[in-house]
């Protein structure tokens, strides 16, 4: 009886064993066990992430801080394109480790985790020089006259929906940007980043920022992973903690302006 007391209960024991779920492998080993850090990026944030279509390269903030990440591991960097409405499913779906630099907002924290913030933006509206005279703070945007575009997936395709109700808003959707769409004359206004704003006024002579009260949504910006990897998340944040101490962050900032 003794004897077949403890073999049910190894049986029982073993049984539990097989029964319980196994733990799920973390992306870090497949990084370092691939020898391959695979990001998604859209490739059209500049001065973030910029694709060359000729050589099908890509350079920017985000890129030089991804580079890093890469060499500090030990592997391999690889870009996976993705754009601004999927972004976050490629993170869910396992297409790539982690994505560049991406606004926080509820709407992706349901389903994907983000490392520790190290830039942030806020937002302005821009037209064209010829259109400056009819805008005067955000209010003034806000008109069934006025036209403004913004592109399918983004952060700004939820707050000019909100922020003006009454406007016609002109939704395309990438490769294609809000930005172009006022430049070509189909809409008049955009709203972006103060990033993005600074790189685009600089290359585009005839863009004017909207003369506003102040600028709206100050947004922390950080890198989309996947939700419950804990020990990948701990590994990002703490590499972003010692890149910060070290003046990393700081530096590239400087280099592109930001």
């Amino acid at each position: 009886m003794h004897f077949m007391k403890k073999l049910g209960l190894a049986l029982a024991f073993t049984t539990s064993i097989m029964a319980a779920p196994a733990v799920a492998q973390s992306a870090l080993n497949d990084i370092l066990g691939n020898g391959t850090l695979k990001v998604g990026t859209t490739g059209d944030w500049n001065p973030m992430s910029v694709r060359d279509p000729a050589t099908n390269s890509y350079v920017g903030y985000d890129i030089d801080v991804m580079t890093q990440l890469a060499a500090d591991l030990g592997v391999t960097l690889e870009m996976v394109p993705t754009d601004w409405k999927t972004l976050v499913n490629g993170v869910v779906a396992g297409n790539y480790h982690m994505t560049g630099s991406a606004s926080i907002s509820p709407a992706r924290l349901k389903a994907a985790g983000y490392s520790d913030s190290y830039i942030s933006v806020e937002i302005f509206p821009f037209t064209l020089e010829e259109n400056a005279s009819r805008f005067s703070g955000w209010e003034s945007i806000n008109n069934g006259d006025v036209k403004v575009a913004t592109t399918l997936g983004t952060t700004f395709e939820k707050n000019v929906k909100e922020w003006f109700p009454e406007a016609e808003i002109v939704v395309v959707e990438a490769p294609a940007r809000g930005f172009q769409e006022v430049l070509s004359g189909r809409a008049d206004v955009f709203v972006t980043s103060n990033i993005e704003g600074a790189t685009l006024l600089e290359k585009f002579p005839n863009l004017r920022q909207i003369d506003v009260e102040a600028a709206r949504a100050p947004t922390p910006i950080a890198m989309l992973l996947p939700q419950t990897d804990q020990v990948w998340i701990n590994y990002v944040n703490s590499w972003i903690e010692l890149k910060k101490a070290q003046g990393f962050f700081d530096a590239t900032a400087a280099k592109w302006g930001l």
